[in-house]
């Protein structure tokens, strides 16, 4: 038989993990869909700024998403800052679990439906291209990032092959 009680306070969505969590869990669930597609993304990855985005993807043809997840109507609610991140991406989507009132997500942003697995694009985000010269600086952030965070997991210097350049 289904437990019918509600979920605890921590979590709104029924899976009984705390909000952080499931952000984490959202975030690995799009970001796996992401690779499906060609993409690499990081977690976390701050804007010139000082903002945090919660997920900034690179394309296989240089495009930049960022994709910011939210776990609840709390989180979301309690967000100010998601339309500061728009000049840094040619495209945004909000990443949301099963369950959340899609009617309170902009319109006109693009919106996944995201669990630990993966993730579905159920409204694709504008296109908004971003300056070329922004464009340059981000995708250098977003590889010296991404190498230090793999320097940073082994012992020493990044050594992952290096996939052929075009």
């Amino acid at each position: 038989m289904a437990d019918t009680a509600a979920p605890p306070a921590s979590d709104q969505t029924g899976t009984g993990a705390p909000r952080a969590d499931l952000g984490a869990r959202l975030a690995r669930g799009v970001a796996r869909a992401l690779s499906e597609q060609g993409f690499v993304s990081l977690a976390e990855f701050r804007t010139p700024e000082g903002r945090r985005m919660d997920l900034m993807a690179l394309g296989p043809k240089g495009e930049l998403w960022c994709i910011e997840v939210k776990s609840s109507r709390a989180d979301f609610m309690t967000d100010a800052k998601w339309e500061r991140y728009l000049p840094y991406c040619d495209r945004f989507f909000f990443a949301v679990p099963d369950g959340f009132p899609d009617e309170l997500l902009p319109a006109g942003e693009g919106m996944m439906r995201a669990d630990a697995w993966g993730a579905e694009v159920l409204r694709e985000a504008p296109e908004r291209p971003v300056e070329p010269a922004r464009r340059r600086s981000l995708t250098l952030a977003f590889a010296r990032l991404a190498a230090q965070r793999l320097a940073a997991a082994g012992t020493g210097p990044a050594m992952a092959p290096q996939a052929p350049i075009d």
